[in-house]
């Protein structure tokens, strides 16, 4: 059986050529739809007719949410650029068209590339990691806007590091307050650490901690992965450096903006961090449904395919909760959601906001043993309610560190954070009451 090829060629001769190769030619290949436009290559795509979709460098409104859109009906692109026309193969690389070829390759060529093309798709993320160099932290004393750090140190090895991905139901369980904290902690204990705000619904990390929400951020990193590429480097001039180990690379100011997060350029955006922090910290949006294109006729846009993305690609997956009855019936649903994804992550669950006033008899005790006979998990982390000192912080925008160092809050948060980081932690020391 021939692999059925799309084509479209803005009226370039080198489509007719092709028909006529492959149609005689004792080729594996077989163009069975020549389209007219990239309107036209997406509706065929949807329609399973193609494996491979052959396109021209000149063809308009080619950009790299069309390739997504195209990877995600199965159809693979490959560009069709004039020899020695590097603007052209930039612009297609820039689409995130991986596999290019020249107008004037012979038949057989374009034949080999189109099946080592088709081949090459199940793993699409692969092409795209890459062993990118570490950097050498500057002693700071302010947080570093975008673009204005020390470049990435050419002779540091490369890094290895761990995603970790924390998650809640909806009702504002302190997934943020959670991550950054967690992030500033492990990087108190001598990792290198990055906080992402990747929440689509209402990300507020660059409000917490007092910067600049306008500036470029996870958007422009999804921009800049649409080639299924992004170097260490590359993100490190996104990142606000917040301290000399942790950095900050904030996300959409507005609502309204999701759709800059793309899904296909969230796994490329979590390979460039891994080779630049220890510790990559996700905060992720509350979201899990999958049936978006239920509602629409065509390959609908995906607001949660950012956080099922981030959800996928994690190392390790921190679900935090509300110690309360309505945060403890939100947090098993949202556990069986989870389960439902059949995500390869573990999955470590906190309990938020524990004190005695919502829950009665002994708040741990009893917390625990609903989540185990609801949920069949135990708790890895509890962790106290402290109201003033997360006040204190956020009209600061400082962190618990700075703001409210000794917080009961703070100290539970590090004790995870060195159990996550594997770095051991001195248990706190109880405070005599005078």
């Amino acid at each position: 059986m021939k692999l059925p090829v799309l084509s479209v060629a803005d009226g370039a001769a080198w489509e007719e050529r092709l028909v006529s190769a492959f149609e005689r030619g004792p080729h594996a290949v077989e163009i069975v739809r020549r389209c007219v436009d990239v309107i036209d290559l997406l509706a065929v795509a949807a329609s399973g007719q193609g494996r491979a979709a052959l396109v021209s460098a000149e063809l308009r409104r080619l950009d790299a949410d069309a390739v997504d859109r195209l990877r995600a009906a199965g159809v693979v692109p490959v560009g069709v650029t004039p020899r020695a026309g590097q603007a052209a193969e930039e612009r297609l690389r820039s689409a995130g068209v991986l596999h290019l070829v020249p107008d004037d390759a012979e038949p057989a060529v374009v034949a080999a590339v189109l099946g080592e093309a088709v081949r090459a798709a199940s793993d699409p993320v692969a092409a795209g990691r890459h062993a990118a160099r570490g950097f050498a932290d500057p002693a700071l004393s302010m947080p570093i806007p975008p673009g204005a750090a020390a470049p990435l140190a050419a002779d540091e090895p490369p890094r290895s590091g761990t995603v970790v991905a924390v998650w809640g139901p909806t009702g504002a369980p302190g997934r943020t307050t959670l991550a950054v904290t967690l992030a500033d902690e492990i990087a108190a204990l001598g990792k290198s650490a990055m906080v992402v705000d990747a929440d689509v619904y209402g990300g507020t990390i660059a409000a917490v901690l007092g910067l600049l929400d306008e500036s470029p951020g996870l958007a422009s990193a999804c921009r800049q992965a649409g080639g299924q590429f992004l170097a260490a480097a590359d993100l490190a001039a996104l990142c606000w450096q917040l301290a000399p180990r942790l950095r900050v690379l904030t996300g959409v100011p507005l609502a309204a903006r999701w759709p800059e997060l793309r899904p296909a350029a969230i796994p490329v955006v979590l390979a460039a961090a891994r080779a630049l922090a220890d510790v990559t910290v996700v905060d992720c949006g509350f979201c899990l449904e999958t049936d978006e294109e239920l509602s629409f006729d065509t390959v609908a846009p995906r607001r949660n395919g950012a956080t099922l993305a981030v959800l996928d690609d994690a190392d390790m997956i921190v679900a935090v909760g509300g110690a309360d009855p309505i945060g403890m019936q939100r947090l098993v649903r949202g556990l069986g959601e989870l389960r439902d994804l059949e995500l390869s992550a573990p999955v470590w669950v906190v309990l938020n906001r524990v004190r005695n006033s919502a829950v009665p008899g002994d708040p741990v005790r009893e917390l625990s043993a609903a989540l185990e006979r609801f949920a069949g998990v135990t708790p890895t982390a509890l962790l106290a309610a402290d109201a003033p000192a997360l006040d204190e912080a956020i009209a600061n925008g400082r962190l618990l560190s700075e703001s409210s160092p000794g917080s009961a809050l703070r100290q539970g948060i590090v004790q995870l954070a060195g159990a996550l980081a594997g770095v051991e932690v001195a248990a706190p020391k109880r405070r005599r009451r005078g």
